[in-house]
């Protein structure tokens, strides 16, 4: 085969592979048609990967078949010195109809303006220009009225599904296993095709290997400035949109104004005015790098941004709050139970409002309609006695509920609640039971969610329901015990089971099943369950009374809890509800658990004074947690140590106090 016919080979099977971009192709066509009214300069931008260069390719296949000259130059080569790349371009400048593709534009784009007002005004007649760059172009393009009327800026957009499955099927990928390719890509081609060269085992979930992980961030993002700039994506990845006080939460002393400002200028990154949001293969690929390579650290990113979700939540005027409960939801959007219930996105057309005297008639008739006669009974106690707990949801422009819910909050259980609702009665026995209220507690049910002809499968109207349910538990101060109410229990069972809630009751309402989940959070604080919630391989957590196993704690609960404890320090109400107050370090029956627990800790911190490494040890877990330094770098300054030898100092100071705490013997009366 000679050289000809290979470049002749190579050249159709690049275009036969060159799925989508329709919109693309044809103003590249106009262009080479010559057309009097055609642009005589594009510029594609996209971020890398997105298929520029395929379509520059395109572009000199269609030109060579029309017979017009075609001068390509790699801008990585010609170092941002115009004397450079005049010499590499010289033939356009020369040859009338030549057609000059310019790809990685961004590696010379200080030459933009020279390029525009100078070096183009020197093209050949008839010649044509296409620039290919991850970075968007000047606005003194579409300014200057002149070169208005003969530029065209092309974005070049992610594939949409159906076209990311046809390029997958080009390569020969079957089709059950296009979905997984499809949703880790999120349209790239570059993602696409290189997923597409590691297929799945047979039988197995396909997931990118780690090769394709580094050659994926290596083409999509490229080097980066500093490890700063590095976490700072790792950031953007996690989070369903990055504000900069978001970025400042997570890292903490760090400039994150300059880092915020670096961001928004990256070609992967939209800019927008909720905040920057990463191009989806890009989000995919560093999230599934961090995870694959830095575990720990993959946790601690989550972690906090979860928390900084809770506090977003919290600080939310009421019309915002249920937008920050779903950018919170967003962490979850893989963990979710049966066909996703964690829908993020925005929801314009159904509105989430109060209860109104005159939405009754049609509360009533929709818990009929879908629960029954006696439901209805019990919506209709309830609307008189609580109905500042009840929202109503109604599509927009329209005045009719389509569907509705209830939060109920209650102190005492009273006789004519027992009586009116058949659920609220068993309730209040297992909270005898099993967790009765203290002073100044109460509890929560989340009694209805009642979409008729949907009823509590997957809508946007169930997503609202799930987001007002979330918000609800953040916002709420001395909550006690939680409960919510599902009918189809067997859907919701393991979803809800992964956001802590266990199954704890059935009960008959006219018929039907009305299945009872509940959590106890004086066992787990909001602010635990959100840390808890956020990492990826968390142990499971006792959050209802007869859970634990009587200081049987598994390891990783066992370490989970004392990292709790350390970071709670100084904030009793939540060490009050850590999961080792049931360990062996507490005695049983304890008239102060509290007491007891922050001795043994105290104790085992003591403990690792036998030895220089003790030593530091106990200095670095005193500093940061004990004497509660604001942040881990001012606890460093404190040790005077530089910050990398104090964090490996924190990290074996805390394998040494977990490792002495599981040797303390059991206190007495503890099997």
């Amino acid at each position: 085969m000679g050289a000809t016919e290979l470049a002749s080979r190579l050249a159709a099977a690049r275009a036969g592979a060159l799925v989508g971009r329709e919109r693309e192709r044809a103003a590249l066509d106009r262009m080479l048609s010559g057309a009097a009214d055609a642009p005589l300069v594009a510029y594609l931008h996209g971020p890398g990967g997105i298929g520029k260069s395929s379509l520059l390719r395109y572009a000199a296949r269609r030109a060579g078949l029309a017979g017009r000259t075609v001068v390509h130059v790699d801008a990585r080569f010609v170092d941002a010195d115009p004397r450079r790349l005049e010499e590499a371009a010289a033939t356009a400048c020369t040859d009338p109809g030549a057609v000059l593709l310019i790809d990685t534009f961004e590696q010379c784009q200080p030459l933009e303006a020279w390029l525009r007002e100078t070096f183009l005004l020197r093209l050949a007649e008839n010649a044509v220009v296409v620039l290919a760059s991850r970075v968007a172009p000047d606005v003194e393009w579409s300014l200057d009225p002149g070169w208005a009327q003969l530029f065209t800026a092309l974005a070049v957009r992610p594939l949409d599904a159906a076209q990311s499955d046809a390029l997958l099927a080009a390569r020969g990928v079957p089709a059950e296993q296009r979905g997984a390719f499809v949703a880790f890509a999120g349209g790239s081609p570059l993602a696409l095709s290189l997923a597409a060269s590691v297929p799945a085992a047979p039988g197995a979930p396909w997931q990118p290997t780690g090769d394709v992980l580094t050659t994926l961030v290596e083409r999509l993002v490229g080097d980066l400035p500093s490890t700063v700039h590095q976490r700072a994506l790792e950031v953007v990845a996690q989070a369903y949109v990055t504000r900069e006080p978001l970025l400042r939460a997570v890292l903490g002393d760090e400039d994150t104004t300059a880092l915020f400002s670096w961001l928004r200028q990256q070609p992967y990154i939209e800019a927008t005015p909720e905040g920057l949001y990463p191009h989806d293969a890009v989000r995919a690929t560093l999230e599934a790098d961090l995870r694959w390579r830095d575990p720990e650290r993959y946790d601690d990113v989550r972690v906090r941004i979860s928390l900084a979700g809770l506090r977003a939540v919290r600080a939310a005027a009421e019309d915002d709050a249920l937008l920050r409960a779903a950018e919170w939801m967003f962490l979850f959007r893989d963990q979710g139970g049966p066909e996703d219930p964690y829908d993020w996105r925005a929801h314009p057309h159904v509105e989430d409002a109060p209860l109104r005297a005159g939405d009754v008639p049609g509360v009533l008739r929709m818990a009929e309609e879908a629960e029954g006669p006696e439901s209805a009974a019990a919506v209709a106690h309830w609307v008189r006695r609580q109905p500042e707990a009840f929202r109503v949801y109604r599509y927009a422009g329209s005045t009719t509920p389509v569907a509705f819910m209830a939060i109920l909050r209650l102190g005492a259980p009273l006789p004519e609640d027992r009586a009116a609702d058949p659920v609220i009665d068993v309730v209040w026995d297992l909270v005898a039971a099993a967790a009765p209220l203290g002073p100044g507690e109460h509890l929560g049910i989340r009694r209805f969610a009642v979409h008729p002809g949907w009823y509590q499968r997957r809508s946007p109207l169930m997503d609202l329901i799930s987001r007002r349910t979330i918000a609800e538990e953040m916002r709420t101060r001395g909550r006690a015990v939680t409960f919510t109410v599902f009918e189809d229990g067997e859907r919701w069972r393991r979803y809800l089971a992964a956001a802590g809630l266990r199954e704890v009751a059935v009960v008959d309402v006219g018929g039907r099943e009305q299945h009872v989940f509940g959590r106890d959070w004086r066992r787990q604080t909001v602010e635990q369950w959100v840390r808890h919630r956020a990492r990826a391989t968390a142990p499971p957590v006792a959050t209802w009374p007869g859970d634990e196993r009587d200081g049987d704690l598994p390891r990783a609960a066992f370490e989970d809890g004392v990292l709790e404890a350390l970071r709670t320090w100084h904030t009793p109400r939540e060490f009050a509800t850590n999961v080792l107050l049931r360990s062996h370090l507490v005695p049983p029956g304890s008239p102060d658990p509290v007491t007891d627990l922050r001795g043994a800790i105290t104790k085992a911190l003591d403990a690792l004074l036998v030895d220089p490494a003790g030593v530091r040890a106990h200095e670095a877990l005193t500093a940061t947690y004990i004497s509660a330094s604001r942040t881990h770098k001012a606890a460093a300054r404190r040790l005077g140590v530089p910050y990398g030898t104090y964090r490996r100092h924190l990290a074996l100071a805390k394998e040494r106090l977990v490792e002495h705490l599981l040797r303390q013997p059991a206190a007495p009366g503890q099997r």
